[in-house]
């Protein structure tokens, strides 16, 4: 487990940015599938436990979003539909909301691997994403 532990921390450290919000985004939808299952379970700490985390990598999202565009504008709107919907879905184990936020946080993260295939494909000729 130390091994573990110690592999993804050397893995957020040497991280670039693009690979950090990716690791965001995994941990989002780790934490959704958890909810979900708790929630069908009726084990509500561990709902509330992994929706709450949920809430606070798409907050965090938000505090790195640089919002000087249109485009990030629109994200930024978008982070708070989806954190609402993690909100509703908290308090009342609302599985459709939780369903309507993480179809949202997978496109998001669909994306964001096209992005940086793409950009590791000019850069460096093709290396893939995990």
């Amino acid at each position: 487990m130390l091994k573990q532990a110690t592999y993804k921390q050397q893995s957020v450290q040497t991280a670039s940015p693009g690979e950090l919000t990716l690791m965001l985004y995994n941990g989002c939808l780790k934490q959704l599938r958890i909810a979900e299952e708790a929630i069908g379970a009726n084990q509500f700490q561990q709902r509330n436990e992994a929706l709450t985390k949920a809430e606070a990598i798409v907050k965090e999202l938000m505090i790195t979003l640089k919002t000087d565009s249109e485009v990030g504008q629109n994200m930024m709107r978008m982070y708070e539909y989806i954190h609402h919907h993690l909100v509703e879905a908290n308090i009342k184990s609302d599985v459709s909301a939780l369903k309507e936020a993480k179809q949202y946080v997978v496109e998001f993260r669909d994306t964001w691997k096209e992005v940086i295939r793409l950009e590791r494909q000019q850069r460096y000729g093709g290396a893939d994403v995990n």
